[in-house]
């Protein structure tokens, strides 16, 4: 695969997961959409497709890693650095790309959002503002070594998963059968370990929309709760390299 192959496929792949991902959470979190509390369950399946219909689109190019831990882990496993730094550029820029889209594509929905009165009235001054959810995640205990530890866990099961799966031997990206799986293994987390933090296992899924929120002319939007921003990127970069040292010492 050509560097300008991983760039592009991660940056689309990673472009249509936030969309798809991002776009269920706004679907269930904003007032006037018609998804408006469907619940903690249509948002692990809204993931769990996302992932699935992301990888199907661009495992050929790049083979479909859409997240620095996974990027990580296979670099440890392979001992081969080289395209790291291009994953992951491709896969931030994706994540922003894709935060953008669901703003555009909720527009009207955020702007009654946050312009209703009860909103307004609960935005704080610091801390995450009322749609930060939509973009990032965030803790429902404040526990930074709980937190720190959730999103490890989380990512350590995610990324041996992919690892065990063999889906990224000789450039073949990830197979049919391997990206349903992968799909339903993000649901498995999501509904087994989403409750303490709401599972970013992914700092590109996590930084490039919080980047977003930050910059976008949302009224009344609040904080984007950079103090904890830190979590959901150094668990699932700790989780992915633990899984790659689970990995070598166990199945390879």
């Amino acid at each position: 695969m050509s560097s300008s192959d991983i760039f592009l496929g991660e940056t689309i792949g990673t472009a249509v997961l936030i969309l798809l991902g991002g776009g269920v959470c706004a679907a269930v979190t904003l007032k006037s959409s018609k998804a408006r509390n469907a619940g903690w369950l249509a948002i692990a399946f809204g993931w769990g497709f996302a992932v699935m219909t992301a990888v199907y689109m661009t495992a050929s190019l790049s083979g479909a890693h859409l997240n620095p831990a996974v990027t990580i882990a296979i670099a440890i496993k392979d001992g081969d650095w080289s395209n790291v730094p291009v994953y992951i550029a491709g896969q931030m820029l994706g994540a922003m790309i894709g935060a953008a889209l669901v703003w555009v594509a909720y527009y009207g929905q955020f702007q009654a959002h946050l312009s209703d009165p009860e909103t307004v009235g609960e935005t704080p001054i610091e801390g995450p503002g009322p749609v930060l959810g939509v973009f990032s995640t965030g803790p429902e205990i404040r526990n930074t070594w709980q937190n720190l530890a959730t999103e490890i866990i989380g990512t350590v099961v995610l990324v041996l998963a992919v690892l065990t799966q063999g889906l990224n031997d000789s450039g073949k990206g990830l197979g049919v059968l391997g990206a349903l799986i992968t799909a339903f293994v993000v649901v498995s987390i999501g509904l087994s370990l989403g409750g303490p933090t709401g599972y970013a296992i992914n700092p590109a899924r996590d930084l490039g929309p919080r980047i977003v929120h930050a910059l976008l002319p949302l009224p009344n939007k609040g904080g984007s709760d950079w103090s904890y921003s830190w979590i959901p990127v150094a668990g699932p970069l700790i989780g992915g390299a633990l899984a790659a040292g689970i990995y070598n010492i166990a199945f390879a």
